[in-house]
C-alpha cells in the first residue's frame, strides 16, 4: 500500500471564456511535471474562468474537456483533477472531475452555488458529497464556496484529503487563507486549496495564495506567483496524528439530509 501521495499544484491565469486556449495552456504545464507526481489539481472552471455565461460555451466542450482529461493522465501517467462547465440533460453544473491514468472517473457537483455572483440562477446544485480512494488515500475533492461551509466538509467518513478547487478573489483572500487552514485543522486532513491568479473577463484579481496544509494546519506550500507548487503528502503523518491526538474521536454525531 503507497504510503506517499505527490500532489501538483497549477496555479494560473486564465483565458476568459476560451476553453481550447486554456487546454493548450494547461496541456504544457502539465507536460512540465517531474514523473514522480501522482496527482495534478487544476484551479475551478479551468477551461473558461468563472463565467455566469455557460450559454457561450459549445456544448461540445463538456465532454471534449472529459475527454482531454482522460487522454492528458493517459499520456502524462498523472491523475488530473479540477471543475469545469458541464452541460447535462440540459442543465449546466460546476462539475468538478477526477482522471486518473488507470481509467478511473469521479464526479462532484458543486454543493454551494455562489449566490453573491448569481450563480445560483445559472447552475444547479450538487447534493451528493464525493470520497473515493486513490493510491491507499481516501480524498474528498469540493469546490470554492463550499470552502465557507464547515458542516459539508466535516471528517466523518475518515478521509485523508480535503482539496479545494477554487476562483477566489483578492478582496476575500484573508477568508480563503483562514478557512483553509481550519478545515485541515478541525478534520485532521490535509487541506489542499488551488486558487488561479490573474483578472478574468469582469476585471476580478485574483492573487493565488494556493495552500497545502498537513493535518495539524502547518503548510507545506504556498505562492502568491503563477507557477506550479509542490508537496509530498505521507500516510503516516496522518496515522500517527490522530493516534497520540484522538480529536476526531470526540466529533459531533450527525448526519446532513437534502
Amino acid at each position: 500500500m503507497p504510503t506517499t501521495l505527490n500532489i501538483a499544484l497549477i496555479q494560473t491565469d486564465l483565458y476568459w471564456e476560451d476553453p481550447v486556449s486554456n487546454r493548450n495552456m494547461f496541456e504544457e504545464k502539465i507536460a512540465s511535471n517531474p514523473d514522480n507526481v501522482d496527482v495534478i489539481v487544476l484551479p475551478e472552471m479551468f477551461t473558461t474562468g468563472f463565467t455566469m455565461k455557460p450559454k457561450r460555451i459549445a456544448l461540445s466542450e463538456s465532454e471534449g474537456t472529459l475527454t482531454w482529461m482522460k487522454q492528458m493522465a493517459q499520456e502524462q501517467n498523472k491523475a488530473l483533477l479540477g471543475s469545469l462547465i458541464f452541460q447535462d440533460k440540459g442543465k449546466f453544473f460546476n462539475r468538478l472531475y477526477f482522471v486518473s491514468p488507470e481509467g478511473m472517473v469521479e464526479a462532484y457537483d458543486k454543493k454551494h452555488t455562489f449566490t453573491l455572483a448569481g450563480e445560483d440562477e445559472v447552475y444547479e446544485a450538487g447534493s451528493e458529497k464525493l470520497i473515493f480512494e486513490y493510491k491507499g488515500f481516501k480524498i474528498c475533492p469540493m469546490i470554492c464556496y463550499d470552502l465557507r461551509f464547515p458542516v459539508w466538509s466535516r471528517n466523518t467518513e475518515d478521509y485523508d484529503v480535503l482539496i479545494y478547487v477554487a476562483n477566489w478573489p483578492k478582496k476575500r483572500i484573508n477568508a480563503w487563507d483562514t478557512l483553509l487552514k481550519a478545515r485541515a485543522i478541525e478534520n485532521m486532513a490535509y487541506c489542499i486549496g488551488v486558487n488561479r491568479t490573474g483578472l478574468d473577463g469582469l476585471d476580478f484579481e485574483y492573487p493565488g495564495h494556493s495552500t497545502v496544509y498537513d493535518v495539524l494546519g502547518n503548510p507545506l506550500a504556498f505562492s502568491e506567483e503563477e507557477g506550479i507548487l509542490y508537496a509530498t503528502l505521507n500516510k503516516e503523518h496522518i496515522d500517527s496524528t490522530r493516534k497520540k491526538l484522538r480529536f476526531l474521536e470526540d466529533r459531533d454525531q450527525f448526519s446532513l439530509k437534502g
